[in-house]
């Protein structure tokens, strides 16, 4: 077969383009070393079909760009959407755990701690001046503040359990907006794909989503093969996307991730509400002992309160006038409080002691999670990075030798067309 005279000059323009394709690539690397969620690519340079120079053999034409690649490896994918839904339950639960904690407000001057402190110490001064109408009256004011730390407390954690509810609430909103923008990528990855090409800018964007999905629940991935995916959320009972499908909102119950901590922080038999029964608990403990004790001269009860509820209703029922001091009668008795004053250190106070070690051991224990989870994610990432990740020295590495090997082609392109010019305008005439 002839070997065409121009084919020099084809295989010089071919090296021209591939290598500008490439370090086009290269500039589209470097644009993107700051952008979240982009993978690197490479031109992918193979050499063109040869040609048969018989009896020589085979002529090489030249170079072509096969593909663009997109650098990314999905078991690191899977590995970080793993860590990531670790990582958002720890912080969620972090996060709620920390509002009630400073709802607490202990150690503090304000807190039900001193306020109780300060609610006994009334009592010794009670008994010391049994018939002292101001030492009845700093009771009667110390036991309302006491009250209203309760009411305070328990209201605080209400709104704590009502935020969170809101919270997921606004969660699930999210995962519907992302499951909708993975869809309507999906479709747009599928048509790129069936033309032919490798949309790989949309599949960064897509696994950007997936990335921030996992955060909120568990999530696993099943490429379908025509650049549509299956996502898989949380328990839910059908795929959160299918193809370009979604299906929500759903009924979770353990989907884990944020909202997994947000559900288990919210539930009325969740982590905020066992605070809540607990401190009620202890408010209807502590009424109860001072009103056996308060009552057992034939006086009123002390504090009301309704059963269930006592640290949101707790109330000083009596007044200044009403404090009962004895149940003998006797003129300058004590005995009762004696008795209520010898009430500090014992149930209430170490139901209390109890109650704030429970939480910071709650809280102690989810800041170690969200931090050991923080690393984790973190050392995830930078495999992921060192993989996927754009550096800036090889990609300047890359620009240099695209950019010679782009002169070389050009001076090959030179030579061959002064080549052909000679071969053409020249030829033939006399005096060469």
């Amino acid at each position: 077969m002839a070997i065409s005279t121009f084919l020099g000059l084809e295989t010089a323009l071919r090296g021209i383009l591939a290598q500008q394709r490439a370090i086009d690539v290269t500039g589209h690397n470097i644009s993107n070393v700051a952008t979240p969620g982009y993978s690197r690519q490479t031109a992918n340079l193979v050499t063109t079909q040869p040609m048969a120079d018989t009896p020589a053999g085979l002529l090489g034409t030249g170079v072509d760009v096969q593909s663009y690649q997109r650098i990314r490896d999905s078991y690191i994918d899977v590995q970080l959407r793993a860590q990531t839904m670790l990582k958002g339950y720890a912080e969620a639960q972090q996060n709620g755990l920390s509002q009630v904690e400073l709802s607490l407000n202990e150690p503090s001057d304000t807190g039900l701690s001193a306020l109780l402190g300060k609610y006994w110490a009334a009592w010794q001064n009670v008994a010391n001046a049994p018939e002292d109408v101001a030492t009845r009256q700093a009771l009667a004011q110390s036991a309302a503040s006491l009250a209203n730390g309760f009411n305070s407390l328990a209201s605080q954690i209400t709104t704590v359990q009502s935020q969170t509810t809101q919270e997921q609430s606004l969660t699930m909103g999210q995962v519907n907006s992302i499951g909708t923008q993975i869809a309507s990528l999906t479709g747009s990855i599928k048509a790129a794909e069936l033309a032919g090409q490798q949309p790989n800018d949309l599949l960064d964007k897509r696994d950007l989503l997936l990335d921030k999905l996992s955060n909120l629940a568990q999530v696993s991935v099943t490429d379908l093969g025509d650049g549509t995916i299956e996502v898989e959320f949380g328990d839910a009972a059908a795929p959160l996307v299918s193809e370009t499908t979604v299906n929500w909102p759903q009924a979770l119950t353990e989907p884990q991730g944020k909202l997994g901590a947000l559900i288990e922080l919210a539930s009325p038999t969740g982590r905020i509400a066992s605070y809540r029964t607990e401190l009620n608990a202890f408010a209807q403990g502590l009424a109860e002992s001072v009103n056996a004790v308060h009552t057992s001269g034939g006086g009123p009860a002390f504090f009301s309160f309704t059963a269930g509820s006592a640290a949101a209703t707790l109330a000083v029922n009596v007044t200044a006038g009403e404090v009962q001091t004895t149940a003998t009668g006797t003129e300058g008795g004590n005995d009762i409080a004696v008795a209520i004053g010898a009430l500090r250190g014992g149930g209430p106070d170490q139901a209390y002691a109890s109650f704030v070690s429970r939480i910071g051991t709650d809280m102690s224990n989810a800041r170690r999670l969200a931090e050991n989870s923080e690393v984790l994610v973190n050392a995830v990432q930078e495999r992921r990075e060192s993989t996927s990740g754009v550096s800036l020295d090889e990609e300047m590495t890359n620009l240099v030798r695209f950019q010679r090997a782009y002169q070389a082609s050009a001076r090959a392109m030179t030579t061959f067309d002064e080549a052909l010019n000679t071969l053409i305008n020249h030829t033939g005439r006399v005096g060469l």
